[in-house]
């Protein structure tokens, strides 16, 4: 049984996160979905809180066992995936799932929930202010940041597989926005 879930997707840069943490502060019961990775943790990472870390053989034997609403190999032995029972945790604590998840995440996840999803794809306003951000964050390098671009270019092509699009131009402007818009969905 499905219950209403929110995904928010976006290009490296655009405001995602910046909007999710926002919705997950407001009155709306949205609780964050932490997904599975076969990747090592960074420094500063906790198991269970920025992913549930698995090795490549554990989320494979997962994988087999039908443990998760989708699953995806992004590079060898490098999954990702949403497990059913983090679903069912969020559930079972009263709130509706956010989804914080790349943009070929966000289009598998609409199709898998269909009409009980709300799917929001966050713009840039422009391509040169991306640029700016990427770089303004000071954590890649510009051979990085480039493949982030080239990379947003294609995601930027998928916009109009979402429900909602929002350009996050002016952050106070966008966050009304996608509040305004997933209280309405929720509240249907």
């Amino acid at each position: 049984m499905f219950y209403k879930v929110i995904i928010l997707s976006a290009p490296s840069g655009a405001g995602k996160t910046t909007l999710a943490k926002h919705l997950l502060d407001s009155d709306l019961e949205l609780e964050f979905s932490v997904s599975a990775c076969s990747r090592g943790m960074r420094p500063g990472e906790i198991h269970g809180k920025d992913y549930y870390f698995l090795s490549p053989d554990e989320f494979r034997a997962r994988i087999a066992n039908g443990d998760f609403i989708e699953w995806e190999e992004v590079y060898q032995d490098h999954y990702y995936g949403t497990l059913k029972s983090e679903i069912e945790r969020i559930h079972g604590n009263g709130h509706f799932v956010l989804f914080d998840v790349d943009v070929k995440g966000g289009i598998s996840l609409k199709r898998i929930f269909g009409d009980q999803a709300l799917s929001v794809f966050i713009m840039p306003p422009s391509f040169e202010s991306l640029r700016d951000r990427l770089v303004s964050r000071a954590t890649d390098t510009p051979e990085k940041i480039n493949l982030r671009l080239a990379k947003a270019e294609k995601e930027i092509e998928d916009a109009p597989k979402f429900d909602f699009t929002i350009v996050n131009d002016d952050l106070n402007t966008s966050k009304s926005e996608v509040y305004e818009i997933v209280r309405q969905f929720l509240n249907e």
